[in-house]
């Protein structure tokens, strides 16, 4: 069980520091990660890497994607339930990812990835939006928790993301709150699709844009900087339940 030991912050770098590392924070937020088919391990070795402490990025995206891969081969091991595990969660927490996802009921993160108590720290929020309460969690699971990696985790035929596209295609208004996660999707819709493929060209494009943003917040761009934290934009297929990265 780790420890929720935490180790001293390094010194808060200066407000020039900040700035270079928000323009760079899309370039180099996950570069060099994938997220992609994992080889099933054996009882044995799942149990080893279940047991590792999780201190960077590349370590937890291999995670990921190796509960992924058990996820969709229908090889869930359902992680971190036990009463032992119950007992000693009471100490304390240290999540190895946070994915901000989307409310969608068919994309459970803890499911996704097949992960239990303790692994995850998750936000959703319909189509991923950003807002100060959204971003208040993950900075809490960056900065106080020192958690390696954000995941930000969007999803085939998502319905935040079509009725987004529908509302700019006819200008029909929609409900109130509902027209403000439409008012944030909208400069990410493509123009140059139409139809379906707008609305899958538009998933993509949405959730590389909250990514970017996440990404230039100037306490997140100096983790990143500094190699201690990634911020991936991620895919799930609900055809195939695997998750993708994208670039």
């Amino acid at each position: 069980m780790p420890s929720n030991t935490r180790t001293t912050p390094a010194p808060a770098p200066s407000r020039r520091t900040l700035l270079r590392t928000a323009v760079a924070g899309t370039a180099v937020a996950g570069a060099g990660l994938a997220l992609g088919p994992a080889t099933s391990a054996s009882a044995a070795s799942w149990e080893a890497e279940s047991a590792e402490r999780v201190t960077t990025p590349a370590q937890a995206l291999r995670r990921l994607a190796a509960g992924n891969e058990r996820w969709r081969t229908l090889r869930q091991q359902h992680p971190h339930e036990s009463a032992y595990l119950r007992r000693r969660l009471v100490e304390g927490q240290q999540p190895f990812a946070i994915v901000l996802g989307c409310v969608d009921s068919r994309v459970p993160p803890e499911l996704v990835f097949d992960q239990g108590l303790g692994d995850l720290l998750t936000v959703r929020s319909a189509g991923e939006v950003l807002d100060e309460a959204v971003l208040g969690s993950i900075a809490y699971g960056v900065l106080e928790l020192h958690i390696p990696l954000v995941l930000v985790l969007a999803h085939q035929s998502c319905g935040a993301v079509a009725a987004a596209v529908h509302a700019d295609e006819t200008n029909e208004p929609l409900p109130a709150h509902i027209q403000y996660l439409a008012d944030q999707i909208r400069p990410s819709i493509d123009h140059n699709q139409h139809g379906n493929a707008r609305v899958d060209a538009t998933i993509n494009a949405h959730v590389r844009n909250v990514r970017r943003k996440l990404a230039a917040e100037p306490d997140i761009a100096a983790k990143v900087a500094s190699g201690e934290l990634a911020v991936v934009a991620a895919r799930y297929e609900l055809s195939d339940q695997r998750v993708r990265t994208l670039a």
